[in-house]
């Protein structure tokens, strides 16, 4: 994972190699494969740099289809699939070794007025000065010092917002500079760190447990808002269903005054590795 928030600024920043076509360097990782969260900014990035600057991205939806081997870069290809007066849309192929590990679709939209509504803000938060961090909480919970949580996430700050283990405040560790692809592509590194843990909270499992086989299978994420992603943001999460060694769970991502600025989908592998179940809980 990268060791600071300059660290993921620069696993942003690709290198272009030929036209549309674009390299991501890997951080030093101890981990097994590639983050997918890394993966997903990796790829905004790089359908960020194929289209016009004034137009933001509102949506992506990404297939996770092969483990990611730490030790080699990645090759992103972009394709211009439409761009029309309002909207362009590029589908994003990311390849290692000659075989794709990913494919994103992404839509970018000109600014433009219409009608506004939005859901409220969650009650009775922890304000983020006075929440315990993440790896805190991870450090009770599990056999893992905090210190080495805390050198996984060095790119985030991440604080428990309530005590459902279900809402975070979440930043970049730093300043960010103005440009929004940036922290669009940010907020999808960040968006796949805790999602797939609110599918085990109801087992009264966390997603460090070695008796789970974590791994994110799909991922959409939609930006409603304009936003920082170096201000504190709420991320309010839910699992509607597990079954089949599959989580579903959603997001959604507020500003500390209230604004709802983007929604989060996700399935991922949840494999249990010799859990005791009963059929109540394979049922589930």
């Amino acid at each position: 994972m990268p060791e600071s928030l300059e660290d993921l600024v620069d696993l942003l920043d690709l290198e272009m190699i030929d036209v549309d076509l674009f390299r991501g360097r890997q951080p030093e990782t101890a981990l097994q494969r590639v983050f997918g969260g890394q993966v997903l900014g990796q790829a905004l990035a790089a359908a960020a740099r194929t289209v016009e600057p004034e137009r933001i991205v509102h949506s992506l939806h990404g297939y996770f289809l092969r483990p990611g081997d730490t030790g080699v870069p990645i090759v992103y290809r972009p394709e211009p699939t439409r761009d029309g007066k309002t909207f362009s849309s590029r589908r994003v192929v990311a390849s290692q070794h000659g075989q794709p590990i990913f494919y994103m679709s992404a839509s970018f939209q000109r600014p433009e007025p219409g009608l506004d509504h939005q859901d409220p803000t969650p009650d009775d938060l922890v304000p983020p000065e006075e929440a315990p961090t993440l790896a805190s909480v991870l450090e009770a919970a599990s056999s893992r010092k905090a210190d080495d949580w805390n050198r996984e996430w060095a790119a985030l700050d991440v604080r428990l917002a309530g005590v459902t283990g279900r809402q975070f405040w979440i930043r970049a560790a730093g300043k960010l500079s103005d440009e929004p692809s940036l922290h669009a592509c940010v907020l999808a590194y960040a968006s796949d760190l805790t999602l797939l843990g609110a599918s085990l909270l109801p087992h009264g499992l966390i997603i460090g447990d070695r008796r789970i086989q974590p791994a994110s299978l799909d991922h959409a994420l939609w930006f409603h808002r304009p936003f920082r992603a170096d201000e504190w943001l709420l991320y309010d999460q839910a699992s509607p269903s597990a079954s089949g060694a599959r989580g579903f769970a959603t997001g959604r991502l507020f500003t500390e005054d209230g604004r709802l600025i983007a929604s989060v989908a996700q399935e991922g592998l949840i494999r249990p590795i010799g859990l005791d179940l009963d059929e109540d809980e394979n049922d589930a």
